[in-house]
């Protein structure tokens, strides 16, 4: 995980909801960002083409925090 990707991550989020974020690797995505479903589908598509991968719907199941969506795409750079 790098802080690049948890900047990208920050981004993707306050385009998606209007406002200014601030993101750790700690931070919860649902609970600390206040993002539901549908937003959480739009920062994933915003990070998929930053970083031109495919984000599994069943591996995003298991992430809660932006240090674990971070850490996924991180996994999936190095596998492509």
């Amino acid at each position: 995980m790098t802080d690049f990707t948890l900047a990208e991550i920050a981004r993707a989020a306050r385009n998606v909801l209007g406002r200014p974020v601030t993101v750790s690797p700690a931070t919860d995505i649902a609970r600390d960002l206040n993002v539901d479903s549908l937003a959480l589908m739009n920062i994933v598509m915003e990070l998929e083409d930053a970083f031109d991968v495919s984000i599994p719907l069943d591996r995003l199941a298991s992430v809660q925090t932006a240090g674990d969506l971070a850490a996924l795409i991180t996994d999936l750079r190095e596998r492509a």
